[in-house]
């Protein structure tokens, strides 16, 4: 996109385990953002779960939908698909090979 940011991957680190978005059962969302000025760096913002989700934009998509993201937790009228909607979520390489 042209952008001169420097973006960083933690990527074959401990990084996502040490703040808990690796766990023994998966990967959790976060988010982590920093600023460095000089040779300082600060942590400007962190989060995890549900606070992840602005920057994902099919979230704020699926809670307008008539089914909404069908989670176990919703009340929702009889007949209507509820589950965990985080197992239906996969990385690229984890769907079937067609």
């Amino acid at each position: 996109m042209g952008w001169s940011a420097p973006w960083v991957s933690s990527a074959d680190s401990d990084y996502n385990r040490d703040w808990g978005w690796t766990r023994e059962d998966g990967e959790y969302p976060g988010a982590s953002f920093y600023v460095r000025t000089g040779d300082d760096v600060f942590l400007t913002y962190v989060t995890e779960g549900r606070g992840v989700e602005p920057l994902s934009g099919f979230a704020g998509y699926l809670d307008r939908t008539v089914f909404g993201r069908q989670e176990s937790w919703e009340d929702s009228p009889t007949g209507w698909p509820t589950g965990d909607p985080h197992t239906r979520n996969r990385r690229h390489d984890e769907y079937p090979a067609e």
